[in-house]
């Protein structure tokens, strides 16, 4: 079976986390994160991936 596509609000209840925190990881485009039109989704095990290589380190807070 595929990973299904996440918004937003779904991965920061995933990593939990706020929604402006996931924000501010896009905009330093660090996070894997996808334009969909004007929202922005996420596969869970490329998110997953990024959070084991250590780069939701502690560097931002919102």
């Amino acid at each position: 079976m595929t990973d299904r596509w996440v918004s937003v609000e779904e991965i920061a209840d995933y990593l939990g986390v706020s929604k402006d925190t996931v924000y501010g990881w896009i905009s330093k485009r660090e996070m894997p994160a996808h334009k969909v039109g004007r929202l922005w989704k996420f596969k869970t095990d490329e998110v997953d991936e990024w959070v084991r290589n250590g780069k939701a380190g502690d560097e931002f807070k919102a």
